[in-house]
Order: C-alpha cells, then structure tokens, then sequence
C-alpha cells in the first residue's frame, strides 16, 4: 500500500493558479497510475485528471481541459497537478489517488479504479 499527502491548496482569487503535489511513500510511484479527483460541498467525488505510470498519456474532466496540468516525477515520487485560470466552481477538496498496474500506458477516470487516496487539500477560489 502506498501512503499519498497532498499540499498545495489553499485560498486563491478567480483567475489565479495552484499548483498542487501529491507526495507518495511506502512504494514506488512508477508501479502506479494516478489521478487527481475532487469534492465539492453537497456533491459526489468527480474525476479531474489521470497519469499513466510512465507519463506519457494523460485524460482530463471536461471542466478542467485546457486549464489544468497533471504532471510525475517518478524519481521524486510526486504527482502534479497545475491548475491556472481558477474558476469559484473549482472551490472542492482535492484528493490523490493510485492504482499499482503492469500497463505502463493505461491510464483510469474512475473513482473505484483506485485503491488508495490521500487526505485530500482544500482548495477555495473566491469570486
């Protein structure tokens, strides 16, 4: 099992731009794809963004495309996610996740493809 810790959030004006990492620990990242989902108050955990283990696909939300960046470092063991032009809509709690794969293109948009998720990070954009 892999333990994730994201940092990075906080309090951001619309327009503005976080840059959120998700630390990994206890295995190696590069056995995992990855994914960034949120929670916003009242609502169901949605998809943001998703990294194959070796960097080189990648799938995002509709509502984040073109705005947001997911990003590794497997040699840091860090998972990215690079957020400009914030929206009051994106105000939500962050959460990492990883699933452990063979595949090193594959990448998941689903919640339950994921076995292990961090605490999560607030994010809160004020309009």
């Amino acid at each position: 099992q892999v333990q994730l810790v994201e940092s990075g959030g906080g309090l951001v004006q619309a327009g503005g731009s976080l840059r959120l990492s998700c630390a990994a620990s206890g295995r190696t990242l590069s056995s995992y794809c990855m994914a960034w989902f949120r929670q916003a108050p009242g609502k169901e955990r949605e998809f943001v963004a998703a990294i194959s283990r070796n960097g080189a696909s990648t799938i995002y939300a509709e509502t984040v495309k073109g705005r947001f960046t997911i990003s590794r470092d497997n040699a840091k063991n860090t998972v990215y996610l690079q957020m400009i032009s914030l929206k009051p809509e994106d105000t939500a709690v962050y959460y990492c996740a990883a699933r452990i794969t063979s595949l090193s293109s594959i990448y998941y948009a689903r919640s339950f493809d994921y076995n292990d998720w961090g605490q999560g990070t607030q994010i809160t954009v004020s309009s």
